[in-house]
């Protein structure tokens, strides 16, 4: 059996009651709402987290921390990652999102030192870790950091 064939078994749901459609219906006039108050209008109810006037939960629980709006957050992609390419070529941030390396490039790449590196290549990123320049050094290759433009990451 798969998903797509499975189907409920004869009389396991009901239709829903029908209400407000007269009185002979069981479920009439007032449609199991009562008389009066809030929730007997249309419209009526509290938006969630209400609490009945008393200070609500959200709002009596200390708040901790802040967020830096101004952080930069890098695409990270790791030395070993870079075996794929071939000897001698030139990785770029677009040649990294075009092989999925990278999924996006958010304020930059930045090269992490994890793994080893077996060819010479030229790498361009925003930003390299002490040991992946000397990573990619060791095997031959270089490392150059391009700018980011205007505080967002665009490749030169």
């Amino acid at each position: 059996m798969k998903l797509h064939e499975l189907r409920k078994p004869a009389g396991s749901t009901k239709a829903p009651k029908r209400k407000g459609r007269g009185t002979a219906s069981g479920q009439g006039k007032t449609a199991g709402r009562g008389m009066n108050g809030q929730n007997s209008r249309s419209g009526g109810g509290t938006r969630p987290g209400f609490e009945g006037g008393q200070m609500p939960l959200y709002r009596r629980i200390p708040k901790r921390g802040f967020t830096n709006i101004w952080k930069k957050e890098y695409a990270v992609v790791n030395v070993a990652d870079l075996n794929r390419f071939e000897a001698g070529a030139e990785v770029t941030p677009e040649l990294l999102l075009k092989y999925r390396i990278a999924r996006k490039l958010l304020d930059g790449i930045k090269i992490l030192g994890e793994g080893t590196l077996e060819k010479p290549l030229t790498v361009k990123a925003h930003k390299f870790s002490k040991t992946a320049a000397e990573k990619i050094e060791a095997a031959g290759g270089k490392a150059e950091v391009i700018e980011a433009a205007g505080g967002k990451a665009e490749v030169i």
